[in-house]
């Protein structure tokens, strides 16, 4: 079976959208994973198939009514259906490699691409649903956030990234590759690169080195 993927949005027409190119694209035709779009709105109970409510309490902005989001789960998540529920929030875990590994290799993920000021925290808890966070900002909706997801994790799949060379063996601009790189010497190379992706990770991200550096 293909790996899954469902997400549910107000905007079903964003899908697969940037995620029907390149690797991704090719491995969603070839039928290594599938990707289907639920619209929110579908599960709305008024004619004008509204989304969204005042917060409990008053407040700013609207939020997701849990009612119409639960039928909406519920319609995708079946009993048998294993799938994590996950909520891309700003306010959730940041994602990483190691959960987009995790995730890879399950059988697919449900993805609840939230708008407005949020999510009634009665359906998280209803629902079982994981909040996830790609990074510390925050977005219009969820539907970026679920493209970054979604490509962490169907590169990792068997058969989507393959062997293929990424580059030649050509200067650019005086440039040259590494010697090292073309000695065919594959223990000396793996080296080289996990020395140089230490250098720039202490470099670019001194916060991730000192977690590193850590004793567990």
């Amino acid at each position: 079976m293909p790996w899954r993927a469902t997400v549910l949005t107000i905007f079903p027409e964003l899908f697969p959208g940037p995620l029907g190119a390149s690797l991704a694209g090719k491995a969603l035709a070839s039928g290594i994973w599938s990707c289907d779009a639920v619209d929110i709105r579908d599960f709305a109970a008024d004619k004008h198939r509204s989304v969204d409510d005042t917060p409990a309490g008053g407040g700013p902005g609207m939020v997701m009514r849990a009612d119409v989001l639960a039928r909406s789960i519920d319609s995708v998540s079946q009993q048998d259906d294993s799938r994590p529920k996950l909520l891309l929030s700003p306010r959730g875990k940041p994602f990483d490699q190691a959960h987009a590994r995790e995730l890879s290799a399950g059988p697919g993920v449900i993805l609840l691409a939230a708008r407005f000021e949020g999510v009634d925290e009665r359906l998280i808890e209803a629902r079982h649903l994981e909040e996830v966070s790609i990074g510390d900002y925050v977005l219009s909706g969820g539907e970026p956030a679920a493209y970054v997801l979604l490509d962490a994790c169907v590169r990792l799949l068997p058969g989507v990234m393959g062997k293929e060379a990424s580059g030649t063996e050509e200067d650019f601009e005086g440039r040259g590759i590494p010697e090292i790189l073309t000695s065919g010497d594959h223990a000396k190379v793996k080296a080289w690169r996990r020395s140089e992706a230490e250098r720039l990770t202490r470099e670019r991200r001194p916060d991730l080195w000192a977690k590193r550096q850590k004793p567990e």
